[in-house]
This record gives structure tokens, sequence and C-alpha cells, in this order.
């Protein structure tokens, strides 16, 4: 005999998703005072202990409360009892939000976006991940082979995200070995980050039924293809009508779409560090490795830390409904909720000071001179995560995006990383992130 269980649960600085598994019936009898939680939680790192020195210590209590909105349940893993999670907000106990909970921030982003300038976000996130120990027989990048080989494993993984409530739109073979891409539709901020979560859960799950491992590592191997988290972006008013696209401005962007992206662009090395947290995440950010290590704009180049995606007009489509950018600089080490917290704040700070357009630039960087490069205000991301923290804490404004005993954990847990990782090869920190993600 079994008893269904419901996860709640949260997603901490390191991306781990932890929580508390209730009786689905005594959830669904509307028990709604969540979860016991620690303060201290939010310094666990990706190891198994706690960061130290944080600003938590042993003491305090929380509690992390169900959104009913927000539950993520499928029959359709192959597990043995249904898949079913609720993403909860950490509070205080008298239930008033929690200054450092993950989902917290970035829903106060969006608040904050809304109050000053009447703008949302729509955003949908896709996901890479390698698929190890199955014994898949070679097969070329993106065919029929390549996905029909692991059969039923796609459609398996597509149903189980549609039963969840992910609204998936495309599975495929991508480039790397044994490599997978997954894709949902556009949702609110706070949704397609829970989205992005549920994604990450439901396809280990999947894998791991079958006795594989499914991994989302930013790099499997110093020399594989990186898994990448692109996070797709368009600003609409307070009807929902899309408000970044301009047609006759380049790159399609409207003044405010433009302003937006300049923000992040300003903020970019510091905003690296929330997006691509981790030490191998800077294996992978690296030029020529379609991914991102410029602050760059580009039409339709996947080289750019931020891309333009194309548009169609065929059939009578709406470009205006279509546009949107893509944010390139990210990887499935980072807390989505924080990332996208991140990003808001950035382009926010661009808004708020009415910047100018950014070049949309056809060339890549790496063919421009040093004073090219200067003139076009472009810069290298971070090579390390020693240097993302460096442009973290020299950029004030990105340093005062989050509360201060937010910020300290935040650097807490980047230390304990790198301290664990100091003796290790390439080789071997990116075998140690491959089991950990």
């Amino acid at each position: 005999m079994t008893m269904a269980l419901t996860g709640i649960v949260t997603t901490d600085l390191a991306a781990i998703t932890r929580g508390r598994w209730v009786p689905t019936a005594r959830y669904e009898a509307g028990n709604d005072g969540g979860i016991g939680w620690l303060p201290a939680n939010l310094a666990l790192t990706p190891f198994g202990g706690i960061a130290t020195p944080n600003p938590w210590g042993s003491t305090g209590d929380l509690r992390v409360v169900a959104d009913r909105t927000a539950r993520y349940r499928t029959s359709a893993t192959g597990a043995a009892t249904p898949f079913d999670i609720v993403m909860g907000d950490i509070v205080e106990l008298d239930g008033t939000p929690w200054r450092c909970c993950p989902r917290t921030l970035l829903r106060d982003a969006v608040a904050a976006l809304r109050a000053e300038t009447g703008l949302s976000l729509r955003i949908a996130v896709e996901q890479e991940f390698q698929i190890f120990g199955a014994g898949f027989p070679a097969a070329h990048p993106l065919s029929i082979a390549a996905l029909r080989r692991a059969d039923p494993f796609a459609p398996h993984l597509m149903a189980a995200l549609d039963e969840a409530g992910v609204d998936p739109e495309v599975v495929l073979a991508e480039f790397g070995t044994d490599q997978f891409e997954v894709t949902c539709s556009p949702a609110d901020p706070v949704a397609a980050a829970d989205r992005a979560i549920a994604i990450r859960e439901i396809v280990r799950e999947i894998v791991g039924v079958r006795g594989w491992q499914a991994s989302f590592a930013p790099k499997t191997a110093p020399g594989a293809v990186g898994n990448g988290v692109h996070i797709h972006f368009s600003l609409t008013d307070a009807d929902g009508r899309p408000a970044g696209y301009d047609a006759v401005q380049p790159g399609g962007l409207s003044a405010q779409g433009a302003a937006f992206c300049a923000g992040i662009l300003r903020h970019l090395p510091a905003l690296t560090l929330f997006s691509a947290p981790s030490v191998t995440s800077y294996y992978r950010l690296r030029p020529q490795g379609w991914s991102a290590s410029w602050t760059w704009l580009a039409d339709r180049d996947r080289e750019a830390t931020l891309r333009i995606c194309p548009t169609t007009t065929a059939n009578g489509r709406d470009p205006a409904r279509q546009h949107n950018i893509e944010y390139r600089a990210a990887d499935a080490t980072a807390n989505p909720y924080v990332a996208i917290a991140a990003l808001i704040r950035a382009g926010l700070s661009g808004l708020a000071d009415d910047l100018p357009p950014p070049p949309v630039i056809a060339e890549h960087p790496d063919t421009l001179d040093a004073a090219a490069c200067a003139a076009l205000n472009l810069r290298r991301l971070p090579e390390t995560l020693e240097d993302a923290v460096a442009a973290w804490q020299g950029d004030a404004a990105a340093y005062g995006w989050f509360a201060p005993d937010f910020a300290a954990t935040w650097l807490s847990v980047r230390q304990a990383e790198l301290a664990r990782l100091a003796d290790l090869s390439p080789d071997e920190a990116c075998r140690l992130y491959r089991d950990l993600y």
C-alpha cells in the first residue's frame, strides 16, 4: 500500500529544489500553514553542507507556504507514484514575505517594473540537458534518428510536461552528444521560473526511472558542448500589448525595449554572477562557443549575449507579438527566480535612466580591435567566477538589487564553491557538476 505525497518546495541559491512532503489528502484539505523552514537553508551548497559564514547561524524559523496556483503534478514519469510538487513562498511566522525568498525577490522586481513604468514581461525559458548511461547509438544532431533512438523518452517527456501544466512546445535532439532541449510557452516571470524548475525535475525523474542520468550542468566535460538556459523576454504594456517592438527602429526595438536592453548591457558583468553562478559556468561562457562572452546586442546571432530573435510575416503573422530578446548567459546552476529578478532590475535601471538605444552590432567582438570595442562599449564578460564576484562587488547599483543579508548569503555560497573546487582540474570540476546537476 502506498500513500500519495505532495511536495511543498523552494529552490535555493545553489539552484537545488528542496522541500518537505505531506500526504496529498492533507494538502488538498486546504491546510495552508505551510512547512517549517530555517533561514540557514538559504546557505545550503550543492555539496550538502551550509556555507559559512552566513547571516543566519542556527537561529530562526520560517514557513514555506504553498502557492496553490503553482502545482505541477503528473502520473506520466513512469515512477511508482505521481510526481507532485507545489512551489512555495518562504514567509515569516506571521505570514509576511521573507525578504530573502527567491520567489518574493522576483515578484518584487516584477512589481517594481510595473509600478515605475507600467510595463510587464512575458518570459519563456529554453533548457538543454544531456543523458548519460543510456547507451544510445550514434546519430546526427537534429536528425529523426537522434530523437527516435531514445523512444519513447521524448513522447513520455512531453506527455508528462503537458499533464503537469508547463505548456511544452518543442523537444529536440541538440548538437551535443546525447543532448536534448525542451522549450515551453511564454508566461509571466514567476510562472516562467516555476516552469523551469518543474521541467528540470520532471526530466530528471523520467530519465532516472529508466536507469539513466540527466545532467543540466553547464559543461559536462571541458570540451563538451555546453548546456545553456536561454531566457526569452518581451515587454508588454498595461493592456498586455507588445511594448518592446518598433518596426522602423534598429533590431525592431522600441525606445522602451532598447532602454531595457541598454540597462542589461550596462550591468551585464555583475548580472552574470546571478545567471551563471558556478565555477563551471565560465567554461561555457567563452567566445566561439555559441553561448555568450561579451556585452553584445545582435540581431539573430547566437554568439551574442542579447540576441534579437527572428520574426516572420508569413501567413499574415504579426511580428510585434513574436518579437522577443534572448538572454544567453545563463545555465541551470542559477536559481531562475534570482536570475530573472536580476535581469529585470538591470533592465529597469535602463528605463529609469532613459538610456539611449545600444548599437545592434553585426561583427563578432573578437574580430574588432580594442579601440573599436571601446567605442561600441563592448566589454568581455567575466571569465571566471572570481571575476564575476568582483564585477558584482564593483557595481554599486547591482550590489544593491537585493537585501544585504541575501547578498551576504549569496557571496558565502559562491565562496564555498570556490573553496570546494580550488584543487580540482577542469575535468574533475565538470564531472562533479555533471552529477550534481
